[in-house]
C-alpha cells in the first residue's frame, strides 16, 4: 500500500471534523474544573514528545519523512522509541485530545478513536511493513518489546 496524505494534513483534517461536530451536533457539550489546564498540559506534552522524537531522528541521521519508510537508514530504539515506536504520532493524538477538551464536545472523543484506527490502519501498518522488510529481526524483537502507541 503506498502512502499518500501526510499525517499531519490527516490530523488536520481530523481537527476539522472535530470543529463541525462541536459546532453542529447540538448535544454532547462539557464542562469541568480544570478543563483548560488539562488542554495545555495535552498541547505541552504533546509538542514536548513531538521536539524530541524528531531530534532523536535528527540525531540518528535517518530519514523523517513518514510517507516514504523505505528512505529510512536506522532503526531508532532508544530514547522515547524504548516507550512508544509512533511518538510522533502520540504527539499529533494528543494535540487532538487538546483540540477536542477546548471544543468541549464528549464526541470528540469518537473522532479522535477514528484518528487512531486511520493511522493504525493506513500508515503505521504499511510503515512497520517496509521496516520489517528493511531490518528484519531486529524490527520484529523492538514491535514485541515496544508497543506502538503507548
Amino acid at each position: 500500500m503506498k502512502l499518500k496524505i501526510p499525517p499531519i494534513v490527516v490530523t488536520f483534517l481530523f481537527g476539522l471534523f472535530m470543529y463541525l461536530l462541536a459546532k453542529y451536533l447540538p448535544v454532547g457539550y462539557f464542562e469541568f474544573f480544570g478543563r483548560y489546564y488539562l488542554m495545555f498540559f495535552l498541547c505541552f506534552l504533546a509538542l514536548l514528545i513531538g521536539i524530541v522524537s524528531l531530534f532523536q531522528f535528527f540525531r540518528a541521521k535517518t530519514s523523517r519523512d513518514p510517507l516514504a519508510p523505505a528512505k529510512t537508514s536506522r532503526l531508532v530504539t532508544s530514547g522515547l522509541y524504548q516507550y512508544s515506536r509512533n511518538p510522533m504520532y502520540l504527539a499529533l493524538l494528543l494535540l487532538l485530545l487538546a483540540w477536542g477538551l477546548y471544543l468541549g464536545n464528549a464526541f470528540n472523543t469518537l473522532l479522535a478513536a477514528g484518528f487512531v484506527f486511520y493511522m493504525n490502519t493506513f500508515q503505521i501498518i504499511p510503515e512497520e511493513e517496509v521496516l520489517a522488510n528493511k531490518f528484519g529481526k531486529e524490527f520484529h524483537k523492538y514491535c514485541v518489546m515496544v508497543r506502538r502507541w503507548f
